[in-house]
């Protein structure tokens, strides 16, 4: 871990490829990382196969009052509905590749899932705003899995009242994992860049507490 200032830049590169979730300290919450989740496929056969099965759409969503497109594709699937941002989203049924993953996640975090959301960002242009996963269906402490096949991206925490930042590169095949109180101390997102990046896929698997 490198420190500068309020900031906290991690560096993935000091974990081993090592089979179990690895802590990464973090106050006010629980966060983890396995450099490389044990899959079925590689991981390139794995981003093609979602690429050409998902049923990938620009979703919209209310931000103070007013509808924006997302800054990237997104998709919804599992067993139960989900809402945030002013929208509800209905899931699809698990594809066999969704269940793989899943049944992946969750040897490697020993936690139970029933949903997906898959988010496609196309380019360096596409982004995720800062937000907390903390709708009520999640329950107050969720553990969300986030999977990513393709391009490395710079994955961003902001605590919410401490002078705290925290940087993490995802890189292809990774597992991070957010559990305890995170959701209610933290936000995160990932920024636009300058540079060129190629198509990533993230895949973030949560357990809807009251599925409808």
């Amino acid at each position: 871990m490198l420190f500068f200032g309020a900031a906290i830049i991690a560096r993935m590169d000091l974990f081993s490829a090592a089979a179990t979730l690895q802590p990464i300290p973090i106050e006010d919450g629980e966060l983890s990382f396995l450099p490389q989740l044990p899959l079925p496929l590689s991981n390139e056969a794995i981003l093609q196969q979602l690429l050409a099965d998902i049923a990938w759409k620009e979703e919209s969503i209310f931000v103070w009052g007013k509808l924006h497109k997302q800054p990237r594709l997104s998709a919804w699937y599992g067993d139960a509905r989900y809402t945030y941002s002013g929208r509800t989203f209905h899931p699809l049924p698990f594809t066999p590749l969704l269940l793989d993953i899943k049944r992946a996640v969750e040897q490697a975090t020993g936690r139970h899932f029933n949903s997906v959301l898959l988010n496609l960002y196309r380019n360096e242009r596409d982004s995720m705003g800062f937000h907390s996963d903390d709708e009520p269906e999640l329950g107050p402490e969720p553990a969300i899995a986030s999977v990513t096949f393709g391009a490395a991206r710079t994955f961003i925490l902001k605590h919410k009242t401490l002078p705290r930042t925290v940087k993490l590169d995802l890189t292809d095949g990774s597992l991070l994992l957010m559990a305890g109180t995170l959701q209610q101390h933290w936000r995160h997102g990932i920024n636009k860049v300058a540079t060129p990046r190629g198509l990533r896929i993230n895949l973030t698997f949560r357990h809807i507490a009251h599925p409808q």
